[in-house]
């Protein structure tokens, strides 16, 4: 189950970042490249634990996208990308979000009252921007079916729980100078 996917998280090169040890991953960072058939792996998982009956598939840019594409492509649904800057459409929507390493300003476009979405992300660490994404949907009235990272790490999923979201995240790692270790697979409780 998701072999590609746990076997290069293992394998991923892990840098330090004054004290923080970042992995680098093609899903999290687009380097290397992005292996295709890893992208469908992760696809067709989600496929088989996801809430699909739903009117967008929901990403935030950039690198939810690869996966959320796939996706949409697979289902026939159509895809949503929240962008890191305005185009001044009607019904935009602005909201702020910090993560552990950076602050920034999404804008939330082609969502209204009563669409239902599943929101695909590559990781979720401190929970920062899915946390702002979720609330301004919320305020929104769009109602969020399911919440899928690909990566966990760190407890930020404990934040959505505070706000009734119940993340699935396929594989929870932790990330040390001796590289990554997986600590558990959805599904494999």
């Amino acid at each position: 189950m998701l072999e590609r996917l746990r076997e290069s998280l293992i394998n991923s090169p892990v840098i330090k970042r004054g004290e923080y040890n970042y992995f680098i991953h093609p899903i999290s960072d687009g380097v290397p490249s992005i292996d295709p058939h890893m992208v469908e792996e992760i696809s067709d998982y989600i496929t088989k634990i996801a809430d699909m009956n739903v009117d967008t598939i929901l990403t935030v840019e950039a690198m939810g996208i690869p996966v959320a594409n796939a996706l949409s492509l697979k289902t026939g649904i159509s895809l949503t990308i929240v962008r890191k800057r305005p185009y001044f459409l009607e019904g935009e929507v602005e909201l702020s979000q910090s993560t552990g390493y950076s602050k920034g300003v999404l804008y939330i476009n082609g969502l209204k009252k009563g669409d239902r979405i599943i929101i695909v992300d590559d990781v979720i660490s401190t929970g920062g921007t899915l946390l702002a994404l979720v609330r301004a949907l919320k305020i929104m009235g769009v109602e969020v079916t399911d919440v899928i990272s690909v990566i966990g790490r760190g407890d930020g999923y404990l934040k959505l729980k505070e706000l009734g979201v119940e993340p699935k995240i396929l594989v929870t790692i932790d990330v040390s100078e001796k590289g990554v270790e997986i600590k558990n697979v959805f599904g494999n409780q």
